[in-house]
């Protein structure tokens, strides 16, 4: 079977955004162009990492390129986009891997969000052909999202991202670890349940 690839060349919205209550959300990309919507599932951690990872390859553009590439230090106001994902959501897949880079000759963001696989390799060597082949842009790969983002439309997707990884549980203030709304047994407190 060939390999899905789903491009946004580019997309009129790209969004990191979530469904359910804090604790219980389950966090989605999405992409959407010329009434096309593409979802895909991922982990709360790796729509941090994506996010932190975008501004600092936006910032190191802007450094090596002296400030002339076309990359806004922050978030335009006029780009931010607070709505909510395009309903349904339905999962295309579940993101296993990501990848960023740069266009220079384009002056693109290119985000890449490959399907989690599963491996059944029984040695190491195994384990790294299989991951080596699984990198590489074969077209009987998992499926794929590819979106190609202007330095501006990046910015605003990382700003936006690390916004909605932040509107989860609020941390306790001893422990740091999220608090539910009926408490929470801080460890710090030697496992007494410390109310709100």
């Amino acid at each position: 079977m060939s390999r899905q690839v789903f491009l946004y060349d580019p997309p009129e919205r790209f969004v990191a955004g979530t469904v359910g209550l804090p604790g219980r959300r389950t966090f989605f990309l999405q992409a959407s162009a010329a009434g096309r919507v593409t979802s895909v599932s991922l982990e709360k951690a790796q729509v941090e990492a994506l996010a932190e990872r975008i501004d600092e390859l936006l910032d190191e553009v802007v450094r090596r390129t002296g400030g002339n590439a076309p990359v806004p230090a922050v978030a335009p106001a006029d780009v931010h986009d607070t709505a909510p994902l395009d309903a349904p959501v339905e999962e295309e897949f579940r993101v296993g891997t990501m990848a960023l880079a740069w266009d220079g000759e384009d002056q693109r963001m290119v985000v890449e969000a490959q399907a989690l696989v599963e491996l059944d390799v029984d040695t190491d060597e195994d384990l790294a052909e299989a991951e080596e082949r699984m990198l590489q842009d074969d077209e009987n790969g998992p499926p794929m999202l590819r979106v190609r983002l202007s330095g501006a439309q990046a910015r605003a997707f990382a700003k936006r991202a690390l916004d909605v990884v932040n509107a989860g549980r609020p941390p306790c203030p001893l422990c740091s670890l999220p608090l539910d709304p009926e408490g929470h047994v801080c460890p710090r407190q030697n496992g007494y349940r410390r109310g709100l």
